[in-house]
Parts: C-alpha cells; sequence; structure tokens
C-alpha cells in the first residue's frame, strides 16, 4: 500500500488489521532527503540542542565533534529504562507508524536509512521489546522510543513470528543493516509522541468498534422489551441540536428496519380506546432503553473529535528541533509535548466507560425479573434454583465495569516536575492512552456477556424471527459460536469467545 504525506484511520486501519504492507510514495523519499541535505549545511558551523549540545538539562554543555556520534547512541542507550509487562506488538506496531510518519513531514532531518529501515521493520512485522512504563508524555515518549531505537540500532530485544528474540540475530537473518548515526538520528527517533499516539489510534479503532455494538445491542434491548419507537424517531431526536445523538438515532433506525418486536405508539395508546387505570406494558421504558441516543450521541462526538486529533498528531512533526527548509532556520520548542494525545484519551476512555454503564445496566435490565417482568432470573433457561444460567457473569460485568470507573479519572491534570524540573509540566499522555487501553479491554468483557445474555433472552421469548434482519443476523453468527444452554457450564472461554467475535467487528453505524 503506497502511502503519501498524510495517513488516514482506513488506511491504519488496513496496516494495521489486514496485514497491508506499507511503502512510501516518492515525495515522501524526497522530503525526507530534502531535510537532512539542509541539516547537514546548516548544522556545520552553528549551535543546535541535541547535535553538538546535551540533551535535556544537560543541554548547557557543548559537545565536541569526536563525540557527536556517541551522544546520539548513548540517548538511546542511556534511556532504555522501561518497566513493566511489554507492549502488545500491534500497539507497538502502530506506534513504528507514527514514528514513522514524523520523519515523513520532512522536518526532522534524519538521514534516509533509519526512516528505510523503520518501514522495513513495520513490513517485516519486527515488533521491538516495548515496557509500557517509562513515559511522562512531554519530550514525548522518550523512554518507550528508546526502546524501538535500541533494536534499530541492533542491540535489545525484539518479537518477531510470535518468539521474543535478539534483535542481532532477526536482523542478520533478515540481511538487515543496523542503523548509523549521522548526524542527530538518536534524538530524531526517541524524541516525541509517537508512542501515545501508536497507542492512541490502535484505542480510537477498539472504540469505534465498541461504539457499533453498544447500539446493535441496545436495538435488541428494545426489541425485547417490546418498547415503543418513537425515541428514535426523526423529530424528536431533530429537536436536539447534537449531531452525534441524531446520528445513532438514525442507525438505530436502520437497524430496526424488518423488526416486527417494536411497537408504534399511534397504533397502540393514541386510538383512543384504552379505558384501564393500569397499563399492564410500560409506556415508556427504563432510561438504558429509551435514552440511548442521548447516551451513545456523546460518545459518538468525543470519537469524532479523538480522531480529528490523533489524525492531526500521526502526520505532525513531533519532536524537536524543529528543520525546515523552506524557510532555512531551525526551530527550538516543544512539539513533542502530549497534552493533545493526553486529553483525547482521557476523554475517550470516561465515554467508553459511560458506553461500558450503559451495558452493564442493560444487562441488569436482563436479568432482574422483577425489573423487565417477561424473563427468568438471570435469563436462566434450565431448572429454577437447580441451575443458575448467567447469574454469576454478573459478577464479572458489575466488577469490570466498576474498574472502568475508577480508571476513568483524568491522566491530563496529574503532571508532576522531573528531569532536575527541566520537564516542569509534563502531559502522562503515554499513561493516558494505556489507562484508555485498559478501560477498552474491560468494556470488551462486558459486552461479552451482555451479547450472551441477549441471545438467550430472545431463545426464552422464541422471538429470533420477529426480529430485525440486522438483529437477526447477529444472533446467527452468535448462536454458531455460543450455543443455547440451560444447564450450567464454566463460560470464561464462552467470554473469552464472544469477545474476539465482536473485535473482529465492523465499526460502521
Amino acid at each position: 500500500m503506497k502511502t503519501g504525506k498524510e495517513i488516514h484511520l482506513d488506511t491504519l486501519y488496513a496496516l494495521l488489521f489486514q496485514d497491508e504492507t506499507l511503502e512510501l510514495a516518492p515525495e515522501c523519499t524526497a522530503n525526507i532527503e530534502r531535510s537532512y541535505d539542509f541539516l547537514k549545511t546548516f548544522a556545520a558551523d552553528k549551535i543546535i540542542y541535541g547535535i553538538n549540545t546535551g540533551f535535556g538539562p544537560m543541554a548547557q554543555y557543548r559537545i565536541e565533534n569526536d563525540s557527536l556520534t556517541a551522544l546520539q547512541y548513548n540517548i538511546i542507550r542511556s534511556h532504555a529504562t522501561g518497566a513493566g509487562q511489554p507492549l502488545p506488538p500491534l500497539y507497538v506496531r502502530a506506534a513504528m507508524i507514527a514514528r514513522l510518519y514524523t520523519f515523513v513531514q520532512g522536518k526532522s532531518g534524519v538521514h534516509p536509512e533509519l526512516p528505510a529501515l523503520l518501514t522495513a521493520f513495520i513490513n517485516h512485522h519486527i515488533c521491538p521489546l516495548i515496557p509500557e512504563h517509562g513515559s511522562v508524555g512531554a519530550s514525548g515518549d522518550l523512554v518507550q522510543l528508546a526502546h524501538i531505537a535500541l533494536t534499530l540500532i541492533g542491540e535489545g530485544e525484539v518479537f518477531y513470528q510470535g518468539q521474543l528474540r535478539p534483535t542481532a540475530e532477526v536482523m542478520n537473518e533478515l540481511k538487515l543493516t543496523p542503523l548509523r548515526m549521522h548526524i542527530r538520528e538518536g534524538l530524531s527517533v526517541t524524541n516525541g509522541t509517537s508512542v501515545m499516539t501508536g497507542i492512541g489510534i490502535v484505542n480510537l479503532i477498539y472504540a469505534r468498534k465498541l461504539l457499533r455494538w453498544g447500539v446493535v445491542a441496545s436495538v435488541m434491548m428494545n426489541e425485547i422489551a417490546a418498547s415503543y419507537d418513537d425515541f428514535l424517531s426523526e423529530p424528536l431526536n431533530a429537536a436536539k441540536h447534537h449531531p452525534g445523538q441524531q446520528q445513532i438515532a438514525l442507525a438505530m433506525r436502520r437497524l430496526l428496519e424488518g423488526s416486527q418486536c417494536v411497537r408504534r405508539r399511534e397504533n397502540e395508546l393514541y386510538t383512543g380506546e384504552h379505558t384501564e387505570k393500569i397499563f399492564t406494558h410500560k409506556v415508556q421504558p427504563y432510561y438504558s432503553l429509551r435514552c440511548t441516543p442521548q447516551i451513545l450521541g456523546p460518545v459518538l462526538d468525543t470519537l469524532t473529535n479523538v480522531e480529528r486529533v490523533l489524525v492531526g498528531e500521526i502526520n505532525s512533526a513531533c519532536d524537536n528541533p524543529i528543520v525546515d527548509p523552506d524557510t532555512e532556520n531551525i526551530y527550538h520548542g516543544g512539539n513533542f509535548h502530549g497534552d493533545y494525545v493526553a486529553f483525547e484519551m482521557d476523554k475517550l476512555k470516561i465515554s467508553v466507560t459511560k458506553l461500558t454503564m450503559l451495558a452493564e445496566r442493560q444487562l441488569n435490565y436482563l436479568f432482574h425479573d422483577r425489573i423487565n417482568g417477561i424473563l427468568p432470573p438471570f435469563v436462566n433457561l434450565g431448572t429454577l434454583g437447580l441451575n443458575y444460567g448467567l447469574q454469576a457473569s454478573q459478577f464479572t460485568a458489575t466488577s469490570t465495569t466498576a474498574e472502568c470507573q475508577t480508571l476513568s479519572t483524568p491522566m491530563y491534570v496529574h503532571s508532576i516536575p522531573n528531569n532536575n524540573d527541566n520537564q516542569d509540566i509534563v502531559s502522562m499522555g503515554t499513561n493516558a492512552a494505556l489507562l484508555a487501553k485498559t478501560v477498552i479491554e474491560n468494556s470488551y468483557q462486558v459486552m461479552s456477556v451482555l451479547f450472551m445474555a441477549l441471545v438467550q433472552a430472545v431463545d426464552c421469548l422464541e422471538i429470533e424471527e420477529k426480529l430485525s434482519t440486522q438483529s437477526r443476523a447477529v444472533y446467527t453468527e452468535i448462536r454458531a459460536f455460543f450455543p443455547r444452554f440451560a444447564d450450567d457450564t464454566p463460560k470464561y472461554k464462552e467470554i473469552a469467545a464472544m469477545t474476539e467475535y465482536l473485535k473482529k467487528g465492523t465499526d460502521e453505524l
């Protein structure tokens, strides 16, 4: 797949989830070469941060010419100090693509060997070992990016073909030459927001799929409850001027096409024929069913803005200093600061937590026979008292939802000065992205239990043939690997299988 100077979410999806090969268009290579040639000439007799000075608070120290190459190696080796579990290969691959696209902007001054080698790592699915912990997100992801850089110079370890191996061994096997330092490659590869952005891109893709499943579940919930359909009507939702709400309502109307389960208020309550004092069927369902456009609308609007910011970030030059051949100057500043990504990751995890809370409340509706009035407790299709249905699965969903709520405390406002107070206010962007990642994983688990309950409820009420075309298709797909059950069996493998199914779904509303 040939990519130009800008990359967008559909291309990123293809590279990350469909094993497409990345090939930079000629203009990208030309940008990189032009930037390098300008820096090589410009830097000959000038003092430039990170080229002939130390790094961070050590920038006041000039580095002699015979130590300039060692300086670039030193920042890589000294900063490869991460801790904790390895970042999964999918997220590392996204981070490497994000790093590559900083260089594609032609404002980093790196030798073309660096992006070429990075592209080879991406296409060969060589994933550097990056411990999760280490970034404060101010000079960007210094520690995690140093672990990528360490492998590019042939050191450290990488995951390749499912195994953790010495980098030098894998590069030798693939006949790849380790990166050499030319002017500032060590600083350029370690400096910037690429790891938090890469994690953020994967988070966004998974969150978009979750939102779609939240919409599908809400449709099936209202079919099971035989809700009146006017809560989705165009006039009602147009009366509130939020695009997300209107798009969610429209998506739900489309998903409900052909359903024989939902009711029309004008056909039942507006006929003037009702004389009863107490209505056996709820005139308005619970909020977790009726208010889904108003609840999921803000989630959609949030994800739309997250995409705008992340795509903007990945197509930006996020290192320091910025090498600008157009103005023939080098600018020192803070484009490596991760506040944009940090803020969006906090908003993302908060919105996904609300989606998870909605799923948990819908699950409770299905399980609570005194609330729904139509299903046995815990959609138990066996013998009540002897069998337990999905009773214990609710514990998993409830506890996991509670963890999401705790993890939704913002990271964006948790700056701690460090680096001899050189980094006196930081973004914590990678921490924010990692917490959002955990919230999203949790949400898939809760959503998995909800869909297990939904298909059991459909069978209990024997309404499969009355479902909308879309709901029936989902029901059939799930029943292919999660059959109807009445006897008690362990459910942890089924939850894992359901999670895998949901993650492979589409994000199109």
